[in-house]
């Protein structure tokens, strides 16, 4: 037996010396540089005391030995852990305990708080800067290059991923081998990756989107990329000449627009814009199409399942969409409550099934079987609909539901028409407790620069294009919507921030 996900990757690797990355300080790691440090880095970590299905923490800054180091935690047997950067000492102890890892691998600078968190759970400790360098790196240059693969199978698990935790305790979702190779699989041949592409990486890898869409996606067609250590928009423009696709988060797409240098010259050597991790507005959709004649190619996934849909690449690519189930992906529409299908344009739970499904939440065997159907569906706990062509549209998250006065409110609905107003960059719309409706629909507005739109020109302007029960009793104009590192709106924060907003005396 092999190691299935890395057998994957070497089953379609180019010559040793062809190039995997180029990094945004110059550096070239080629396909064989990648074996040969990787084999290093699994040296260091078995001899750090990591066997097959042992957990392998990891809070790093973005740099190619953070990449180094998941794909010898695979060549090890061991379960990557990645953590974002941006968690806390306390965050990191909830991890921690939960996950129990045999090895934390973190910034030196933080290496001395985080060393005692580690050994409260029997972890060891190692180190790496955002520079390449620290303890693991020491060791791993002291090993030899070739490494014996362990042999690992579809179903064994090749990482954990915790989810935002927005509602209670974070869950970590257990991801197999098979789901993350067979989705690397499907998304290599239905976004046509091959030897010549060069992606643009410019996404953190401690999420689904860079470490497993971007970074598997690559490694499986043999191609290139430039490994971005953070988003920079001139920097993308200067490098769209030499790449071919380009994998970001809306707000990507929103701060390249606001370049004067996005042209079509400027993007005419590229074939693919991808977008995904929140929802893109079909206003920059359409602008990216007239100022680069490229239609974006929406897409939508989760920690969970990895991808489930994707706009054609052929054909249509529809704004306000996600376009059509995967190959091997079923995607239906039911009820929320007892899990019926429900036809062809309604609104309802998403629930998907196929080999890309995530095997459970790591030790919650109760909250694994609440999430799925007994005929192996997962509840996604998003809701949407499918029209009258096939293309799945996302409504929401069913915590994002607003039940005001005995009816369901969906924001999405709510959000398109406040967001095609003059003057409204974007808004959010939420459920606020109300002591007449049980739930008040609330708008959170951002305003376009120099505009002076009022909450009494968005509720003339909605009067007659929605039901009176879905209008907003308030409107509430910000400056910037809160959102999380992938960019997703995080409407948990403005529920807190207006909770007393309808109390007595004050309801709208």
């Amino acid at each position: 037996m092999t190691n299935h996900l890395f057998g994957a990757f070497r089953a379609g690797m180019p010559a040793p010396g062809r190039l995997l990355m180029e990094t945004d300080d110059g550096r070239s790691i080629s396909y064989g540089d990648m074996l040969e440090r990787s084999g290093q880095f699994a040296h260091a970590l078995t001899q750090a005391g990591v066997r097959p299905g042992d957990r392998v923490a990891v809070q790093v800054e973005k740099t190619p030995e953070a990449l180094l180091l998941y794909l010898a935690s695979l060549r090890a047997g061991a379960v990557f852990l990645p953590l974002n950067a941006a968690y806390t000492l306390p965050e990191l102890d909830y991890f921690f305990r939960d996950a129990e890892p045999r090895l934390v691998v973190c910034d030196p600078e933080k290496a001395m708080d985080i060393q005692s968190l580690a050994a409260s759970v029997g972890a060891a400790t190692l180190t790496l800067g955002r520079d390449g360098r620290g303890t693991l790196a020491d060791r791993a240059a002291l090993q030899p290059g070739d490494f014996a693969d362990v042999a690992r199978g579809p179903d064994d698990l090749a990482a954990i991923l915790y989810t935002s935790g927005t509602t209670g305790r974070s869950k970590g979702a257990m991801l197999s081998h098979e789901n993350l190779a067979s989705n690397a699989r499907v998304l290599v041949e239905h976004w046509r990756f091959g030897a010549d592409d060069v992606l643009i990486h410019a996404l953190p890898i401690f999420h689904t989107h860079g470490l497993f869409v971007a970074t598997n996606v690559i490694l499986m067609a043999g191609a290139s990329m430039f490994f971005e250590q953070k988003f920079d928009p001139a920097r993308v423009i200067s490098l769209l000449p030499r790449a071919t696709a380009l994998m970001g988060v809306p707000t990507f797409y929103v701060r390249l627009l606001q370049q004067g240098s996005l042209t079509k010259e400027a993007a005419s050597h590229m074939r693919l814009f991808i977008s995904g991790s929140a929802p893109l507005l079909a206003e920059t959709h359409n602008a990216w199409r007239e100022r680069t004649g490229h239609a974006i190619l929406e897409r939508y996934g989760m920690t969970e399942t990895n991808m489930n849909t994707s706009n054609p690449y052929d054909g249509e690519r529809r704004a306000g969409t996600v376009g059509f189930p995967l190959p091997g992906v079923s995607l239906r529409i039911a009820d929320p409550e007892d899990g019926k299908p429900l036809a062809q344009g309604e609104i309802g739970m998403i629930e998907v099934k196929g080999p890309n499904v995530f095997a459970g939440y790591w030790r919650m065997p109760e909250k694994t079987k609440a999430e799925f159907r007994d005929d192996g569906f997962f509840i996604t706990g998003d809701l949407g609909l499918i029209d009258a062509d096939g293309y799945v549209h996302i409504v929401g998250r069913g915590k994002d539901l607003i039940i005001s006065g005995g009816y369901n409110v969906y924001p999405k609905e709510i959000e398109s028409e406040i967001d095609a107003l003059a003057g409204v960059s974007e808004s959010a719309v939420i459920g606020v407790a109300h002591p007449d409706f049980g739930e008040g629909v609330t708008a959170v507005v951002v305003r376009k620069p120099g505009s002076t739109i009022s909450a009494a020109d968005v509720a003339a302007a909605i009067a007659g294009r929605l039901a009176k029960y879905k209008h907003p009793k308030q409107v509430i104009f910000v400056d910037e919507l809160p959102r999380n590192t992938m960019g997703k709106v995080q409407k948990n924060v403005l529920r807190e921030a207006y909770k007393d907003i309808y109390a007595t005396g004050k309801a709208g």
